[in-house]
């Protein structure tokens, strides 16, 4: 790969966050020759090369949707809701499952996953970890204790499978300005009003142990995965855009002072507005990411030939004035 035929590659979750800069990077492409974007809503979209296909990937047969691809990008998650996590394991774990199998069955020659910052075990701050970190994840949140088990399960699967090139991303987190407003509902829940979320209302950003994160603009991991497929690429890659997210960033991009706050009152507060359903993010969210470690991206420069456009600030960016301006696009996961 790249073929001297262009590529047919099929994406799940193609009307997402990731899905819709996946597939606008696979339509620019000039190795892929077709798309298929998988979703259970079929959005109202015209993206060049590219079909809409509406399925359950967890309830459907997807072989004869795979049949005939060259590449399965597998990217459909679930975040919410936190508080079935049962639910959350049937779409996220049996789902993926299932996308592995039907590319094996359906003789798929690449398989890319969207794996991510979250598979890793706690790690270090200071310094950044490479695609060896242990991926055990951190045990107390759903959504770490899925993406580690994907990765134990794929590492069972590669040996299974040893014909089938297999490719795995772990972005940071991913943020544009158009899946801002999804966000907003997944993370901070629907009684914040969005037109408050500005830089001269927040008055300051909470500086606590461990709050050192890894953000990436959504075009660039959507350019990451479109190498991914269409390359000989093969293994782990981390994906992320300097520079680390310290609360001082996000002061410095907020307008706001930083504010040394311990740890514990800020986790009470979070378990409480949980326990009150005003927000829908669990407390082990916020245990997850601060144990994450930093990750080293030296592997996706050097052998995907991979480098991020915009930088951390100019993402984080992005989302702070979507938050505020109501950004969306017209899918169904990320309309306002």
């Amino acid at each position: 790969m790249p073929k001297s035929s262009p590529l047919t590659v099929v994406v799940t979750g193609a009307t997402g966050n990731l899905g819709t800069s996946v597939v606008d990077a696979l339509s620019a492409n000039p190795d892929v020759g077709s798309i298929i974007g998988i979703a259970r809503r079929r959005p109202d979209l015209h993206t060049d090369k590219t079909v809409y296909v509406e399925a359950n990937i967890a309830h459907d047969d997807l072989v004869p949707i795979f049949r005939g691809a060259d590449v399965v990008i597998h990217l459909a998650w679930q975040f919410q809701p936190t508080r079935d996590p049962r639910q959350t394991w049937d779409v996220n774990v049996l789902g993926a499952l299932a996308v592995f199998e039907a590319a094996a069955t359906a003789d798929v020659a690449s398989l890319v996953y969207a794996s991510s910052v979250g598979a890793y075990a706690p790690g270090p701050k200071d310094e950044a970890v490479s695609e060896d970190w242990p991926t055990h994840g951190w045990p107390g949140a759903a959504y770490t204790r899925e993406k580690s088990y994907l990765e134990r399960s794929l590492d069972a699967f590669e040996l299974a499978h040893p014909a089938m090139r297999v490719v795995r991303l772990r972005p940071g987190f991913v943020f544009t300005h158009g899946a801002s407003t999804e966000q907003r509902r997944l993370f901070l829940g629907p009684f914040l009003p969005p037109r408050l979320v500005r830089p001269a209302l927040i008055p300051f950003v909470p500086s606590m142990p461990g709050l050192v994160f890894q953000a990436v603009h959504s075009d660039d991991v959507g350019e990451a995965f479109a190498r991914a497929a269409t390359t000989n690429a093969r293994g782990a890659f981390n994906i992320a855009a300097d520079p680390p997210v310290t609360a001082r960033v996000l002061a410095e991009i907020l307008h706001a002072r930083v504010l040394p706050v311990p740890v514990l009152p800020v986790r009470a507060l979070v378990t409480l507005l949980w326990k009150l359903r005003i927000v829908p993010s669990s407390p082990d969210l916020l245990d997850a990411v601060l144990r994450l470690p930093l990750m080293d991206t030296s592997r996706a420069h050097s052998e995907l030939g991979w480098a991020p456009k915009h930088s951390a600030v100019d993402a984080l960016s992005e989302f702070v004035r979507g938050v505020h301006e109501i950004g969306d696009k017209p899918t169904p996961p990320l309309s306002a």
